[in-house]
């Protein structure tokens, strides 16, 4: 069994929590961190963790093998670095940094110290996701030309307007950081490393700072193209479709992975009547944080490799210049 220390009490380190401690056979939660004590520690409390304020202490617990951060995205370099000094596996939040280079020095430090990182892509582990990454990988879609996607909700609009998602510091360009990270990652999954990326982002809906209705078209080194939006003006929809020369598939949830409710999934191959099925629910966060806490107990790898972390950093990098100046940005 993993010993894992939770690193924020959030919206998302609630439910990660939650899942752990009432399914996982792999990990489990065994002290909990949060600067909002008087917010935090009743449910520190509640599901019997250890809790205190202080992210230090939690790197000094003998009893802690690694951490989870759920935490504002711009510090998240400077927890892995601390965490890696300390000798703890870590599974970050998406996403990873806001900068290629920082991903880079965090991926290095995490290899070098011969430490797990993991990330919070759940994404790829739910059931026709994996099935789509599959069929690409064997060939069976052909040469992949396309993909449209489109992660949005509008769940941020009750938020308070100090609250850290929607801060330009910790979050840029509109649903980008909290959605579109996911839909990059399949993105260079599928496609490889990003060449170019021309974006959108406007403020119509909210007063949101970072805006509220983002698109981007990407161009990819290898060829092909994909569009994706990331807004939070608009009522929940996620949807992931892939075109290729032998085939096409798209995958739309039922319901946001806070509580998951199943996909409904639309196929079309070359020479086979076109198919709607539906597949049933499914934790993929919990199967992304078994597969952590898995490699980090046998010594395997974990699904996620450094270069598509790498890969995926460098888009959104370069996502968030686009947002700025409305031109076509080049991806480092």
């Amino acid at each position: 069994m993993l010993n894992v220390a939770m690193i924020g009490l959030g919206w998302w380190g609630r439910k990660m929590t939650t899942l752990v401690q009432s399914h996982s056979d792999e990990m489990r939660i065994v002290r909990a961190v949060d600067p909002n004590v008087e917010a935090s520690s009743p449910f520190a409390a509640e599901n019997k963790i250890a809790f205190s304020a202080s992210y230090e202490e939690a790197l000094a617990d003998p009893l802690v093998d690694a951490v989870i951060l759920a935490t504002p995205h711009s510090l998240h370099e400077a927890q892995i670095a601390s965490a890696v000094r300390a000798g703890k596996h870590v599974f970050c939040e998406k996403p990873l940094a806001l900068t290629r280079a920082g991903a880079e020095q965090s991926i290095a430090m995490c290899k070098e110290a011969g430490l797990v990182l993991g990330m919070g892509h759940e994404r790829r582990f739910e059931p026709p996701v994996a099935e789509m990454l599959q069929l690409a990988a064997s060939g069976q879609l052909g040469r992949l030309v396309q993909i449209e996607a489109n992660f949005s909700h509008d769940k941020f609009l009750s938020l308070s307007a100090d609250n850290w998602r929607l801060q330009p510091d910790h979050a840029p360009a509109a649903g980008m950081t909290a959605t579109g990270i996911h839909l990059t990652d399949l993105a260079v999954k599928l496609m490889g490393p990003a060449k170019q990326v021309l974006v959108t982002c406007e403020q119509l809906a909210s007063q949101l700072p970072s805006g509220d209705t983002m698109s981007a078209l990407c161009r990819f080194q290898s060829g092909g193209t994909a569009y994706i939006s990331a807004s939070l003006s608009y009522p929940f929809i996620s949807r992931f479709a892939v075109y290729g020369t032998r085939g096409w598939i798209d995958i739309r949830d039922r319901a946001h992975v806070e509580a998951p409710d199943g996909w409904v999934v639309t196929k079309g191959l070359a020479g086979q009547p076109i198919t709607t099925t539906e597949v049933g629910k499914a934790e993929a966060v919990l199967t992304n944080l078994e597969a952590f806490a898995k490699a980090v107990k046998s010594g395997e790898n974990y699904p996620i490799t450094g270069e598509d972390m790498v890969n995926n950093i460098a888009l959104l990098e370069a996502i968030i210049r686009g947002a700025k100046s409305g031109r076509m940005e080049s991806v480092a």
